[in-house]
């Protein structure tokens, strides 16, 4: 089938049981509240998990929703059990991606002037918005030579690390999500990750730097804002996190859409500028193909 693949897998067949042990312990789940859940017995779920018997297709799919099992990591547990994967992977540029991929980018250009930007479950860059590509200007070229990953971005001591104000708190932020990311989806490109940018050596200093709050409004934060020097100033920014409901396509299911909203009426100001226009247009070529397509 011309643009969709099938994840291959070396999963051994039918090793199913420790699989499944291993995810229902990562949730913290006994056999007996797993068993309510998927609505089986524990003796049948102690059955499958010591290898004794096969659960069909049709209760390991109800297993897998009730551990919150991610679409990529249910095919290797379908393919363990002898099942055929069931979830596809579709390249978001496929037309049979296309209203998925109208929306992500209806959503970016929608955002502007904040700064919005789309990357998968290895934090991979897949596209951004104009004003998220300008708070990159400065950044050493080989950090953006494809692909682009937004955690080692943020943290990496020739990326956006010097102009970040309060950069131990950031740093501390982006860690704990990256390692909660990695327990959360078993996924080993982000066990790799985390233990690359936490070894990140940086000049004097950086890591000692303290929060700065641009006015008092900021001392009643109900978020954590992450402060950045750009354009002669600091801008303060706060961020929320989209993602598709319901899923059946991996490709969809792995991507995150964070947008980034301004935290103090300086920074709301600024982006509202014509200073800030010019500064998008001189900052981020015209065909970037991170940026999203004119429709």
């Amino acid at each position: 089938m011309r643009g969709h693949t099938m994840p291959s897998g070396h999963t051994k067949p039918h090793r199913i049981g420790p699989l499944l042990r291993e995810w229902r312990h990562r949730r913290n789940l006994s056999q007996l509240a797993l068993a309510l859940l998927a609505e089986t017995s524990s003796r049948h779920l102690s059955f499958i998990e010591t290898g004794r018997a096969r659960p069909s297709r049709e209760l390991l799919l109800r297993l897998c929703d009730q551990l919150d099992v991610p679409v990529r990591q249910r095919n290797r547990l379908l393919m363990a059990a002898g099942y055929a994967p069931a979830y596809e992977e579709t390249p978001i540029g496929e037309s049979h991606m296309d209203r998925a991929n109208e929306a992500v980018e209806r959503l970016l250009t929608g955002h502007e002037p904040y700064p919005a930007l789309v990357f998968d479950t290895a934090s991979d860059l897949c596209r951004a918005n104009r004003s998220a590509m300008a708070l990159l200007d400065g950044v050493a070229e080989e950090l953006l030579m494809p692909p682009v990953n937004v955690v080692r971005l943020g943290l990496h001591p020739q990326g956006m690390a010097r102009r970040i104000t309060n950069f131990t708190e950031w740093r501390r932020h982006l860690l704990s999500r990256l390692r909660r990311d990695a327990a959360f989806t078993d996924d080993e490109r982000l066990n790799c990750l985390y233990e690359e940018v936490r070894a990140y050596r940086y000049p004097p200093g950086l890591l000692e730097t303290e929060p700065v709050f641009p006015d008092g409004s900021d001392i009643h934060q109900v978020a954590m804002p992450l402060h950045i020097r750009a354009l002669g100033t600091e801008l303060s920014f706060f961020s929320a996190v989209t993602t598709f409901v319901a899923p059946v396509d991996i490709t969809l299911a792995e991507l995150t859409i964070e947008t980034f909203y301004p935290a103090d009426t300086h920074t709301a100001g600024t982006l509202h500028s014509h200073h800030w226009n010019d500064h998008l247009h001189a900052a981020v070529p015209e065909g970037s193909p991170l940026l999203p397509t004119a429709r």
